[in-house]
């Protein structure tokens, strides 16, 4: 889709005018990024593919964004933000820290299991962990924005004395690896018959939940109290 750029050009020295980024154009560009990802993968993104979409110019896109790989990370940010705010009205309504972190784990476990959560942010997620391998970078960001809540809770935890002997930022990404890991195991193996069967799901969600907790040093009773809160 064609876009318009903004005819608002401020003068610079020497009596030189240029224009200055517009918010719509950016998103405009992210938008048919997005598309581009989502029909054909990382793989398949281009500045000259975006260009061809919204009939900009390389000098327009250099405006707003200074790599392709630049525009993939911000891509990449906005999958975690819309994620992260998913999760967050859950984690702000737990009664206590850890409630908090079982309201994080299942936010991530729903991308999985939940029909609701759209199609689009479970595709985009996916493109992001397969660039945690080759380029690392590209997706750091976006787990910054991921994992901030979780970080900020496990430290709440600690000093309530909740959760022991852990360092927030480091149990954050191991918490991750852990709900990813059955996360994407259901994505890649196609799981059907776990995703139609209710008990099954409760199951592993109780499962990843009592490990995950567990790990943090979270009380016995504590943890089923948690989970049957939750059921």
């Amino acid at each position: 889709m064609p876009v318009r750029e903004s005819a608002v050009e401020p003068a610079t020295t020497g009596g030189r005018r240029r224009l200055e980024p517009d918010p719509q154009v950016r998103a405009a560009i992210l938008a048919t990024a997005g598309r581009i990802v989502l029909t054909d993968g990382v793989g398949a993104l281009s500045i000259a593919a975006v260009l061809g979409q919204t009939q900009l110019g390389t000098r327009a896109f250099y405006r707003h964004f200074g790599s392709k790989d630049e525009l993939l990370a911000a891509l990449f940010v906005d999958m975690a933000r819309a994620e992260m705010e998913r999760t967050r009205i859950p984690m702000e309504a737990a009664a206590d820290p850890v409630r908090a972190v079982a309201a994080w784990i299942d936010g991530r476990l729903e991308m999985a299991f939940n029909d609701e959560v759209a199609a689009d942010l479970r595709r985009m997620s996916v493109e992001a962990q397969s660039q945690m391998s080759n380029a690392p970078e590209l997706v750091a960001a976006a787990y910054g924005e991921i994992l901030h809540p979780l970080v900020e809770y496990l430290r709440r935890g600690m000093d309530l004395g909740l959760f022991t002997d852990i360092e927030p930022t480091t149990e954050a990404q191991s918490l991750h690896g852990v709900v990813w890991a059955n996360v994407n195991r259901h994505w890649v193996v196609g799981d059907g018959a776990i995703a139609s069967r209710p008990h099954d799901v409760a199951a592993l969600r109780d499962r990843v939940q009592r490990f995950c907790l567990r790990g943090l040093g979270v009380a016995p009773e504590m943890i089923d109290d948690v989970l049957n809160n939750n059921r």
